[in-house]
């Protein structure tokens, strides 16, 4: 409101002051959304994995030991065979060979791949060489589940690590028994990928949620049209598509693209008891509780003891004392709680597991 003096009255600024203040943080934070292809995937657009065995040569002494690895001298007396040089089964089992190495290949075929398309292959040591550095990879069959073969590998084996030995010592930076080509096999043969079975095309979301399904099919139907999509349950969602398969290639492409508000998932805590790692998500939050946690150890003294005076064992716990650990709201709250108590992280996975059968800790736990 403007005064007869023309100023603006102290009352309306005040207030227009108050509301830019709390529109302010709303103006740097965009509204988050995700596309539908974030979430879910076609039904039946899948990769297959592939599989096969194979020797690398051309190593420098760091092969297999053929006289421990059976399967090596075997595979290379194959091998030969195929190239016209037969050996008996006593002289192939004297063949000591330690520049090849005997090895397991595994590669993924990408949906709608076709022949002639190359894709990476991963090679991988089975026997005891000690580097498949500088090696390369005879032609190799790679075949799918079925034991049909798919394709066709063949190259040289890219090594990330390095290593060096001298007399007894030996350095090793990264891993030297595995190892990838990239392009290094070929495709021979197509899988039928369809997309869609009697004019309707299926997508599957990636966790079971059923406000998710809806708030997809609410996307899909505001876009195209009201009917086009429908769930079928907490993971699957039906959209009608074209017959045609050039209109039904762009129709799934806008599909793909369509941005959804995701629905926040369960509050969840992921622990691995094996590297002690804890991950938990935004929505977790704790109760108030109180919280004891000491280490027990045990000390064993005198390397050497006597049977007359046997070794002196002492029973040592610290003394912590019962810490009071506040509500948290928030996911920052939670970590500044259980920082709090000053525990590492493989004592704070037996800490969580006790507050989650106290009640005090609302999230889902789980140990992988």
């Amino acid at each position: 409101m403007i005064g007869n003096d023309g100023k603006c009255s102290g009352k309306w600024y005040r207030q227009a002051a108050i509301v830019a203040a709390l529109l302010l943080p709303l103006c740097g934070q965009p509204v988050l959304a995700e596309r539908v292809k974030d979430l879910a995937s076609v039904q039946g657009v899948r990769q297959n994995q592939l599989i096969g065995y194979g020797l690398v040569v051309g190593l420098d002494n760091t092969g297999d030991q053929t006289t421990q690895t059976p399967f090596t001298t075997q595979a290379i007396g194959n091998m030969l065979s195929q190239m016209g040089v037969n050996l008996s089964a006593d002289q192939a089992q004297r063949l000591q060979l330690r520049n090849v190495a005997a090895v397991m290949l595994t590669a993924s075929l990408p949906p709608f791949a076709r022949p002639g398309q190359e894709i990476d292959v991963t090679v991988s040591s089975m026997g005891n060489a000690k580097s498949l550095r500088g090696g390369t990879l005879l032609m190799t069959q790679l075949k799918g589940a079925d034991g049909q073969v798919y394709a066709v590998a063949q190259g040289n084996v890219l090594v990330g690590g390095v290593g060096a030995t001298s007399g007894n010592s030996r350095v090793t930076v990264n891993h030297l028994a595995a190892g990838r080509i990239p392009g290094g096999a070929t495709v021979e043969r197509a899988v039928a990928t369809p997309v869609g079975q009697g004019g309707y095309v299926y997508y599957e979301l990636g966790e079971t949620d059923f406000g998710n399904a809806q708030a997809v099919v609410e996307a899909i139907n505001q876009a195209v049209g009201q009917g086009t999509a429908q769930a079928l349950d907490g993971r699957r969602v039906a959209v009608r598509a074209p017959d045609d398969p050039g209109a039904r290639v762009a129709f799934l492409g806008r599909i793909d693209n369509l941005e959804i508000h995701r629905v926040a998932g369960i509050a969840k805590v992921v622990i691995n008891p094996r590297t002690g790692s804890v991950v938990m998500n935004q929505r977790v939050t704790i109760e108030p509780c109180s919280v004891a946690h000491g280490n027990l150890s045990v000390v064993v003294e005198g390397a050497q003891p006597l049977i007359a005076q046997p070794a002196g064992i002492e029973v040592r716990q610290e003394g912590n004392s019962l810490i009071a650990v506040k509500a948290g709201a928030n996911l920052a709250d939670v970590v500044k709680a259980l920082n709090a108590l000053g525990a590492n992280p493989l004592d704070l996975l037996a800490i969580l597991q006790a507050m989650k059968s106290a009640g005090a800790l609302r999230a889902d736990l789980e140990v992988i």
